[in-house]
Protein backbone atom coordinates (compact mmCIF):
# COMPACT_ATOMS: atom_id res chain seq x y z
CA UNK A 1 0.00 0.00 0.00
CA UNK A 2 1.53 3.02 -0.85
CA UNK A 3 0.17 6.69 -0.84
CA UNK A 4 0.57 9.00 -3.86
CA UNK A 5 0.87 12.36 -2.72
CA UNK A 6 0.66 13.89 -6.22
CA UNK A 7 -3.02 11.55 -6.67
CA UNK A 8 -4.12 12.79 -3.57
CA UNK A 9 -3.57 16.66 -3.88
CA UNK A 10 -5.50 16.02 -7.91
CA UNK A 11 -8.41 14.33 -5.52
CA UNK A 12 -8.30 16.38 -2.69
CA UNK A 13 -8.42 19.36 -4.94
CA UNK A 14 -11.42 17.89 -7.36
CA UNK A 15 -13.15 17.17 -3.85
CA UNK A 16 -13.05 20.48 -2.26
CA UNK A 17 -13.74 22.19 -5.74
CA UNK A 18 -16.73 20.08 -6.54
CA UNK A 19 -17.77 20.20 -2.88
CA UNK A 20 -17.68 24.11 -2.93
CA UNK A 21 -19.30 24.69 -5.97
CA UNK A 22 -22.21 22.83 -5.26
CA UNK A 23 -25.34 24.78 -5.09
CA UNK A 24 -23.39 28.40 -5.74
CA UNK A 25 -26.35 30.88 -7.09
CA UNK A 26 -24.92 32.87 -10.15
CA UNK A 27 -24.75 36.86 -9.04
CA UNK A 28 -27.46 38.86 -10.67
CA UNK A 29 -29.39 36.08 -12.08
CA UNK A 30 -31.78 33.27 -10.71
CA UNK A 31 -29.66 30.69 -11.97
CA UNK A 32 -28.09 27.99 -9.50
CA UNK A 33 -25.50 25.39 -10.26
CA UNK A 34 -26.61 21.80 -9.53
CA UNK A 35 -26.18 20.56 -6.64
CA UNK A 36 -24.42 17.28 -6.28
CA UNK A 37 -24.68 14.94 -3.48
CA UNK A 38 -22.04 14.30 -1.24
CA UNK A 39 -21.20 10.29 -2.90
CA UNK A 40 -21.03 11.99 -5.66
CA UNK A 41 -18.55 14.35 -5.40
CA UNK A 42 -16.60 11.29 -3.29
CA UNK A 43 -16.80 9.02 -6.77
CA UNK A 44 -15.14 11.81 -8.41
CA UNK A 45 -12.73 13.03 -5.87
CA UNK A 46 -11.77 9.48 -5.72
CA UNK A 47 -11.78 8.27 -9.62
CA UNK A 48 -9.75 11.09 -10.05
CA UNK A 49 -7.39 10.02 -7.47
CA UNK A 50 -7.11 6.16 -8.32
CA UNK A 51 -6.89 7.08 -12.24
CA UNK A 52 -3.24 8.99 -11.11
CA UNK A 53 -2.08 6.22 -9.04
CA UNK A 54 -0.54 3.08 -11.30
CA UNK A 55 0.60 0.36 -8.58
CA UNK A 56 -2.88 -0.88 -8.35
CA UNK A 57 -6.64 -1.50 -7.81
CA UNK A 58 -5.80 -1.14 -3.70
CA UNK A 59 -3.64 1.64 -4.23
CA UNK A 60 -6.57 3.73 -5.68
CA UNK A 61 -8.89 2.53 -3.70
CA UNK A 62 -6.50 4.06 -0.14
CA UNK A 63 -5.53 6.95 -2.13
CA UNK A 64 -9.32 8.12 -3.36
CA UNK A 65 -10.20 7.38 0.34
CA UNK A 66 -7.59 9.65 1.72
CA UNK A 67 -8.29 12.37 -1.47
CA UNK A 68 -12.29 12.09 -0.51
CA UNK A 69 -12.04 12.42 3.50
CA UNK A 70 -9.27 15.60 3.41
CA UNK A 71 -12.25 16.88 1.06
CA UNK A 72 -14.78 15.99 2.90
CA UNK A 73 -13.17 17.59 6.27
CA UNK A 74 -12.29 21.18 5.17
CA UNK A 75 -15.68 21.03 3.38
CA UNK A 76 -17.08 20.58 6.53
CA UNK A 77 -14.99 23.16 8.51
CA UNK A 78 -15.89 25.28 6.23
CA UNK A 79 -19.76 24.98 6.71
CA UNK A 80 -19.35 24.83 10.62
CA UNK A 81 -17.96 28.29 10.58
CA UNK A 82 -20.28 29.95 8.62
CA UNK A 83 -22.92 28.46 10.70
CA UNK A 84 -21.61 29.80 13.47
CA UNK A 85 -20.40 32.88 12.04
CA UNK A 86 -23.81 33.10 11.26
CA UNK A 87 -26.47 31.21 12.65
CA UNK A 88 -25.07 31.07 15.86
CA UNK A 89 -23.60 28.24 17.86
CA UNK A 90 -26.36 25.91 18.28
CA UNK A 91 -26.55 25.39 14.67
CA UNK A 92 -22.95 25.28 14.40
CA UNK A 93 -22.76 22.50 16.60
CA UNK A 94 -25.66 20.63 14.95
CA UNK A 95 -23.44 21.12 11.70
CA UNK A 96 -20.55 19.75 13.19
CA UNK A 97 -22.26 16.81 14.65
CA UNK A 98 -23.79 15.79 11.58
CA UNK A 99 -20.33 16.75 9.70
CA UNK A 100 -18.80 13.85 11.60
CA UNK A 101 -21.28 11.74 10.34
CA UNK A 102 -20.90 12.52 7.16
CA UNK A 103 -17.23 12.48 6.64
CA UNK A 104 -17.11 9.08 8.05
CA UNK A 105 -19.70 8.24 5.50
CA UNK A 106 -18.08 10.34 2.13
CA UNK A 107 -15.08 7.41 2.41
CA UNK A 108 -17.55 5.03 1.22
CA UNK A 109 -17.69 6.44 -2.76
CA UNK A 110 -13.98 7.49 -2.55
CA UNK A 111 -12.91 4.18 -1.84
CA UNK A 112 -15.06 3.23 -4.91
CA UNK A 113 -14.21 6.05 -7.14
CA UNK A 114 -10.60 5.20 -6.35
CA UNK A 115 -10.90 1.49 -7.71
CA UNK A 116 -12.75 2.28 -10.31
CA UNK A 117 -10.16 5.51 -11.73
CA UNK A 118 -7.17 2.92 -10.82
CA UNK A 119 -9.21 -0.14 -12.94
CA UNK A 120 -9.89 2.83 -15.76
CA UNK A 121 -5.82 3.50 -16.06
CA UNK A 122 -4.98 -0.07 -16.21
CA UNK A 123 -7.51 -0.28 -19.08
CA UNK A 124 -5.94 2.42 -20.79
CA UNK A 125 -2.68 1.90 -20.19
CA UNK A 126 -3.42 -1.96 -21.59
CA UNK A 127 -5.21 -0.14 -24.69
CA UNK A 128 -1.74 2.27 -25.24
CA UNK A 129 0.63 -1.04 -25.03
CA UNK A 130 -1.69 -2.82 -27.68
CA UNK A 131 0.05 -2.45 -31.61
CA UNK A 132 -2.15 -0.71 -34.32
CA UNK A 133 -3.43 -2.87 -36.68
Amino acid sequence: MELNIRAIAYGFGTTLLLGLLSGFTIPFTTVTLPVLGFGLIGVIGGLVAGYMVATGMTDGAVNGLVATMLGAIIVAIGLVIFNILFEGVFFGLTTFAAAIVLIAVAGIPGVVGGALGSMLHDRSEARRSRPAA
